[in-house]
């Protein structure tokens, strides 16, 4: 059976959009998780290394990407004893433009692990989090909020509460299984979902991801939940806590802009009704 991923491998070092890769907030327009994820893949392909942790991911979405023949690029920006700073690009390439259009760019931060340094120091509080009985191979998210218990209906979730949500993403390319560093910023693209959902739907679109980790996610699902919301002058600030079975493993962080003339409204969307052969599952956090 073939993998769900996000890209499929084309010519010339490039990779086509898949179904799953769409975005709801407009025609041929791909979602943030799918750049990202191959934002992700082009720096750890080309640049990871035995005992360095992907500590920091940041990328700006800055152009919208479409449904074209997209490649990437990576540079090493700093090469040091203990740290090493990668930049990657995303191109897109309409008929036979070589060069590409530039759609989104950003930095892969690499840290040499060693030990920490003695004496205490404070941390948020570890609060467990009771997880949903989901089978390992269910691609839906489920979600939960300060009300309502785990559920894969989004509907119940359009409301103002503070709101979490587990996941089991998809690969970049189907050939290549996700790696824990991939798994955690695709996952971690939802602090924009989690944090900017609200009473009504989405109306605030992302313009950037920012995630920092002290370690790597431990097995195939993650989860996200909403830490921060700020917003004035349709703008926003979110931030989000990434855990996994065993807790908190990072942060993630996103700016973004009121696009509420393109609101989603999740009550007019069922993941599980509109699921087809071809497409993914509208209304899921993937296509966001």
């Amino acid at each position: 059976m073939p993998q769900t991923s996000f890209f499929t491998p084309s010519d010339s070092c490039r990779v086509d959009p898949t179904d799953f890769a769409m975005s709801l907030w407009g025609p041929n327009s791909l979602n943030g998780p799918a750049v990202c994820a191959l934002a992700t893949y082009a720096a750890e392909e080309a640049h990871t290394r035995e005992g360095w942790l992907p500590a920091r991911f940041t990328l700006e979405l800055f152009k919208s990407a479409r449904r074209v023949p997209t490649s990437t690029s990576t540079e090493v920006l700093r090469d040091g004893r203990r740290i090493r700073v990668v930049q990657v690009r995303i191109h897109q390439h309409e008929s036979d433009d070589a060069a590409g259009t530039l759609v989104a760019q950003g930095n892969v931060v690499f840290l040499k692990q060693s030990t920490n340094p003695p004496g205490a120091r404070w941390s948020r509080p570890a609060e467990p989090i009771p997880l949903p009985q989901s089978t390992g191979d269910d691609q839906f998210t489920w979600f939960s909020d300060t009300e309502n218990d785990w559920s894969q209906d989004m509907s119940a979730f359009q409301n103002s509460n503070r709101r979490r949500m587990w996941s089991n993403p998809i690969r970049v390319l189907p050939d290549d299984r996700l790696t824990p560093f991939q798994r955690a910023v695709i996952s971690a693209e939802a602090t924009s979902l989690a944090t900017n959902w609200g009473e009504g739907g989405i109306g605030f679109i992302n313009c950037d991801l920012t995630v920092a980790l002290s370690r790597l996610p431990i097995g195939e699902r993650v989860g996200v939940e909403s830490d921060a919301h700020l917003e004035d002058s349709g703008v926003s600030a979110g931030t989000a806590v990434l855990f996994d079975e065993h807790g908190q493993y990072g942060i993630g962080m996103v700016t973004a802009i009121d696009n509420s003339h393109a609101m989603i409204d999740f009550t007019k969307f069922s993941p599980r009704s509109t699921l087809t052969a071809d497409g993914p599952p509208v209304g899921d956090d993937r296509s966001v």
